[in-house]
């Protein structure tokens, strides 16, 4: 099971990498998942990195749901155009071109987020203004979910 967490503050230096730190790398299991990345172009024009299987078997179903010939090809095309396979280098940082920078308008401090199965890379400001903005959805949820397992907890002890 792939469950990545965390936040993580970065800066991208001026050649464009970015370093994936040791403590974010080390909750991918490099056997099941593979050492190397796909960064692909996610929900609300936030980049995201996958590991390469687990984005290899998530690139199989892509368009599986689309029954409007059109938008499936449409949603296939930029599906595959708008990811790249990415490798770190020795030092375990991620090269992100300055088109793809500028697409997604990600600046020079950044936040890496853990978020199950994938790392979202966020301008810093607004990492912080989603946290604010989403904070009482969260605690609302959260104590929902809790709930949850402790009765499920009790019926089943």
């Amino acid at each position: 099971m792939l469950l990545l967490t965390g936040e993580y503050q970065h800066v991208i230096d001026e050649k464009g990498r970015v370093l994936i730190s040791n403590r974010l790398r080390s909750q991918i299991d490099a056997q099941e998942h593979g050492s190397n990345f796909y960064l692909v172009l996610g929900p609300d024009g936030i980049l995201c990195l996958y590991p390469e299987r687990y984005f290899e078997r998530i690139a199989g179903l892509v368009g599986g749901n689309i029954t409007a010939p059109d938008e499936a090809v449409a949603f296939e095309r930029l599906s595959f155009a708008l990811a790249t396979k990415a490798d770190l280098d020795s030092q375990g940082r991620l090269l992100i071109s300055e088109r793809l920078r500028k697409r997604v308008g990600l600046r020079d401090r950044i936040v890496l987020v853990g978020v199950r199965d994938h790392i979202e890379l966020w301008n810093e400001d607004d990492w912080e203004r989603y946290v604010a903005d989403h904070m009482s959805l969260y605690q609302k949820q959260i104590s929902i979910a809790r709930l949850h397992v402790l009765q499920r907890h009790d019926e089943l002890g």
